[in-house]
């Protein structure tokens, strides 16, 4: 059973995470101070150093858990045997593309706060290596869904595209107040599309340097 101190001491990170969370959202990571966040919290930003040693610590905290989870269930995606590789393209796309939409307030903490290149096979830090292994998990989806005989560097540059080309249409909508669910159904046949333009235009490229 949690003392009173441990409960104490776990409602107070709690609050911290909250009031990062919110400040973050609304003024995005440079523009807050951990003054502001301790402040926010109820807290002294000295009490604030207990929990977390800079605002990149609690930029990952906040991150860690969503992006562990979205990166989890791509893996189910990709080991499920009864879709095709275009098919698991195109429900990678949509989990992608729903969880970035759902979080809207915190999809730039989540993909581009503090983000080295994606194609870095040991970031140095452990955010930068969750991004790098969903950026490695859409890679091997596209990949997938090529035809086997492409070549490693061009596989690259497809997941790229591909890759960029999820982040446009989620930027495209990272401010909008439709709801979720009516956006994904209003604009899901447009996303699907996007897949299918993006692997058609791969294997014509493919074709032509033939």
């Amino acid at each position: 059973m949690a003392t009173r101190q441990e409960i104490r001491s776990e409602e107070t990170k709690r609050a911290i995470l909250a009031a990062a969370t919110e400040l973050f959202a609304k003024r995005g990571f440079d523009a807050v101070s951990i003054r502001e966040i301790a402040k926010a919290a109820g807290c002294s930003h000295t009490t604030l150093y207990i929990y977390f040693k800079d605002k990149e610590a609690l930029l990952h905290q906040l991150s860690k858990g969503p992006l562990q989870s979205l990166a989890e269930q791509i893996e189910r995606t990709l080991a499920d045997e009864a879709l095709s590789p275009r098919a698991k393209l195109r429900e990678i796309s949509r989990q992608f593309i729903r969880f970035c939409l759902g979080n809207r307030n915190m999809y730039t903490l989540f993909f581009m706060v503090k983000a080295s290149r994606i194609d870095v096979e040991e970031p140095e830090k452990e955010l930068q290596a969750l991004r790098t292994h969903l950026f490695g998990l859409l890679r091997r989806a596209v990949l997938l869904a090529l035809p086997e005989e492409v070549a490693e560097e061009e596989a690259l540059a497809f997941a790229r595209i591909y890759f960029y080309t999820l982040h446009g249409i989620v930027g495209t909508y990272t401010h909008s107040e439709e709801p979720l669910d009516s956006l994904l159904e209003r604009l899901s046949p447009t996303f699907e599309l996007a897949v299918d333009v993006i692997l058609a235009g791969s294997e014509q490229m493919m074709t032509r340097s033939v």
